[in-house]
């Protein structure tokens, strides 16, 4: 079927289908990059790990883990999520990623954890912050409002 509009279409319900989120996907989103930021806290007690490794760790898969959440808790309320939480995950995402560069993390096995953590973090994040902000809040809010 082609996505090219007809002159059988309204140009609302064209509109509408190009604006709406599905934010039951956007949610369980958010809900796996929370879960990635407390493997991100719990890492440095499973792999060995500096002091200053463990403490980036563990106060950067915090916030990832509080602002995702707070995504999730958003979309679970039938709001979009909010982009600039999004974003801020994804610079928090992009700084997992090349943390390992420029911190001695310990061992082998954390460093490639944080780089794989933050590269998916970010990617996951991103994704969900274009999306809320390409999107028309959901029907269900806006009848509310």
């Amino acid at each position: 079927m082609s996505d090219t509009p007809t002159d059988t279409e309204p140009a609302g319900r064209r509109e509408a289908a190009r604006n709406t989120i599905n934010t039951d996907v956007m949610q369980w989103l958010s809900a796996l990059v929370a879960l990635i930021g407390l493997y991100v806290v719990a890492s440095p007690f499973i792999f060995e790990a500096t002091d200053a490794a463990a403490w980036n760790d563990t106060l950067v898969g915090t916030a990832i883990f509080l602002l995702a959440g707070y995504n999730f808790y958003r979309l679970s309320r039938d709001r979009l999520a909010s982009v600039g939480a999004a974003s801020l995950t994804v610079l928090l995402g992009l700084w997992l990623l090349i943390a390992p560069s420029f911190i001695e993390m310990g061992s082998d096995q954390l460093a490639t954890g944080t780089a794989i953590s933050g590269a998916l973090v970010a990617l996951l994040s991103a994704y969900n912050a274009y999306a809320n902000n390409k999107a028309d809040a959901p029907d269900r809010a806006r009848a509310r409002a």
